[in-house]
């Protein structure tokens, strides 16, 4: 009797905690993919007066006070989400979306302590800080492991572009017919895949690492902010419960080679409906409507280049830069869009400008699937040198530099300096 009583007041606890919780999430219970990665739209509600804080996966959970809430068990943790996964953010009415991307890694620890004899749930666990000096809030998302097939949320959890003919930066003759293009899609449940393939032209303002990723993966009122290129073809076809699809590009005549330069070809995926995908938190605040989120994806889609009139000098394991060539004359009042090719082993990429004397102008990191970076006009005010140059970094996940490009010049132009 000692042993149900002290269970039935564990129960009247934690719905106790639940039920005092100021923040809410939707979905709260999800199926996961026992064998691969997992990806889910999350949308938590009642978050006004706090600040994000960690995320964790674990085995289980417990009363948070004098927090309020249920927090992960020390000894029970799967891991946490990698920042380079990490696409939260604030939306909406007093709402924050959250894109839970797990790792097969934490699949695979979920599904061995499962083996062994624990639950086949596990737990995804958010912690708010509370910015007005009340107690912090843990809010817990329950993941059941399943085989990823139709009752799973519908993402996308890997997509590799690529030409046909195996070359990662094909050069075409001004006026030829480039290689044909596809993209190997991995994915969770089902559903219908909407979207577009675009180009961007030679001169085009370089797309964001937000204009890249899939139009679910963004809170709602963010969607129609994603920059536009010109559509090459639109497709829409059924991706069934098996985990995998070829999807065809365009027609190779569609792909443009009339003026030389550096082409980019976007996959841009739309959002579908998949109920298994839908986010409704209504009664949290966070929305005047539930969220489709049919084919998110927790990363950047990372365009495929071409060059048309000639392609760089390319070496192994070496950054090598695209746009714009050395020593170019910098137009005035315009900004300056750097590009390069990024390689397998980057994790982060490094912009550094300096100046004739050697001191550094601008540094940035980026994430990779982006290669390219926008510098003001406004650097010119930052040094009297008439000319700046660029080099790019790339760092491994320890942040240790494991290649680095050359040295490229851009001259301040002579009208510029006059005024």
């Amino acid at each position: 009797m000692k042993c149900c009583f002290v269970s039935l007041l564990s129960i009247f606890t934690i719905a106790n905690i639940g039920a005092y919780a100021a923040i809410k999430v939707h979905p709260h219970w999800v199926n996961v993919n026992t064998t691969g990665a997992t990806t889910v739209f999350l949308t938590f509600g009642g978050v006004a007066g706090f600040v994000p804080g960690e995320s964790v996966w674990c085995g289980e959970i417990m009363d948070a006070a004098p927090d309020i809430g249920l927090k992960p068990v020390q000894g029970t943790i799967f891991g946490t989400l990698p920042a380079r996964l990490n696409l939260s953010t604030f939306s909406g009415n007093g709402g924050f979306t959250d894109i839970m991307s797990i790792p097969p890694s934490v699949s695979r620890r979920a599904y061995q302590a499962a083996a062994a004899g624990a639950r086949s749930t596990f737990f995804y666990v958010r912690r708010f800080i509370s910015t007005t000096g009340g107690p912090d809030e843990y809010v817990a998302v329950t993941c059941e492991l399943t085989g990823g097939g139709a009752r799973s949320p519908f993402a996308l959890t890997n997509i590799e572009l690529s030409f046909e003919s195996h070359d990662n930066l094909p050069s075409v003759k001004e006026g030829s017919v480039a290689p044909s293009v596809s993209a190997s899609i991995i994915y969770n449940g089902t559903g219908q895949l909407h979207g577009r393939w675009e180009i961007v032209r030679p001169g085009d303002v370089p797309p964001s690492e937000q204009d890249l990723l899939t139009e679910a993966t963004l809170p709602l009122e963010q969607r129609s902010q994603q920059r536009r290129y010109t559509v090459m073809e639109r497709f829409s076809v059924f991706l069934p419960p098996t985990g995998t699809f070829t999807l065809r590009g365009p027609e190779p005549s569609k792909l443009p080679t009339g003026v030389s330069g550096l082409y980019m070809i976007l996959l841009r995926i739309e959002t579908s409906v998949d109920v298994e995908s839908t986010s409704d938190l209504v009664e949290a605040g966070a929305g005047p409507a539930s969220v489709q989120a049919g084919g998110v994806a927790g990363f950047p889609i990372p365009p495929l280049r071409y060059f048309v009139g000639g392609a760089p000098d390319l070496r192994v394991n070496t950054i090598n830069l695209l746009s714009p060539v050395d020593r170019v004359t910098a137009t005035p009042g315009l900004p300056i869009d750097l590009s390069w090719m990024e390689i397998r082993e980057g994790a982060l990429y490094r912009v550094v400008v300096i100046d004739a004397s050697n001191e550094i102008v601008v540094s940035a990191l980026l994430r990779p699937g982006v290669g390219a970076y926008r510098l003001s006009p406004w650097i010119w005010t930052k040094t009297d040198a008439r000319h700046v140059l660029w080099s790019v970094e790339a760092l491994n996940d320890l942040g240790d530099v494991v290649s680095k490009s050359e040295w490229r010049t851009v001259f301040r132009d002579t009208h510029e300096q006059k005024k």
